[in-house]
């Protein structure tokens, strides 16, 4: 399944949890597509499925029945090693809790996905540093995470996200451990990659992050209950490298 413009594609998408003799349906017959160059927040209560949902678009997890297609691919009968060398070719996660490495620099860090994908030394670091200097850090690249501030550790995540120009950047409550007027500095940071081409899918339960997307899928009970434009312009799907 190759359609034109089409980034993701969920069919009939359900997740149960086994908890002893029992079955937990986490998600119940998700079908969803997304764009090339979409910015889509996905949002709902806790127990809604979006943290299942994230897991499975993430390919961190499988889904029970249904099918995910990435990038043109079925990833849903894949192995884990499968799966591991999707997830570093094609996605880029952002985490609210930064998963920097503390002991390595911010160089090391946003050079780890292109260690796993075999780039040589000299390149890697290039490719490093190019991608810290587009989000402001060009002078702490030699800076572990302990001596950053909340907003820079957040800014060596998204650096070390784009530094293999996945297809699709993956990002999980990223202002929850931030304050407001750092949170809206790496917001306004998605709006510039998304300006730039790059496909967004955020998961947040903050009305405000969700509003900067410009499609927001709603989940209830592993359901979609609500999928609507925010009424922003819609952005090119253009193909460049960015960061």
């Amino acid at each position: 399944m190759d359609r034109d413009g089409e980034l993701i594609r969920l069919v009939d998408l359900h997740k149960v949890y086994k908890v002893g003799e029992i079955e937990v349906p986490a998600l119940r017959g998700i079908a969803l597509t997304v764009q090339r160059g979409e910015y889509m927040a996905i949002m709902g209560p806790s127990g809604s499925g979006k943290s299942t949902l994230m897991n499975l678009i993430g390919c961190l997890d499988t889904s029970t029945h249904g099918e995910y297609w990435l990038s043109g691919v079925n990833v849903s009968t894949m192995d884990d090693n499968e799966l591991a060398r999707i997830r570093n070719r094609e996605i880029g996660f952002v985490f609210q809790t930064f998963n920097l490495l503390p002991r390595a620099n911010a160089l090391h860090n946003v050079e780890l996905p292109l260690i796993y994908a075999g780039m040589g030394l000299a390149d890697r670091k290039a490719r490093a540093r190019e991608a810290l200097t587009a989000v402001g850090l060009g002078d702490r690249m030699h800076h572990k995470p302990a001596e950053l501030s909340g907003g820079q550790r957040q800014r060596v995540a998204i650096a070390r996200a784009l530094v293999n120009r996945p297809s699709l950047i993956l990002a999980d409550e990223p202002t929850g451990n931030l304050d407001s007027a750092t949170g809206e500095e790496i917001l306004q940071m998605f709006d510039e990659l998304h300006r730039r081409g790059n496909t967004l899918v955020v998961v947040t339960h903050e009305e405000s992050v969700a509003a900067r997307a410009h499609r927001v899928v709603r989940l209830l009970d592993g359901q979609v209950v609500s999928d609507i434009m925010n009424g922003h312009p819609p952005q090119p799907a253009v193909d460049i490298h960015a960061l």
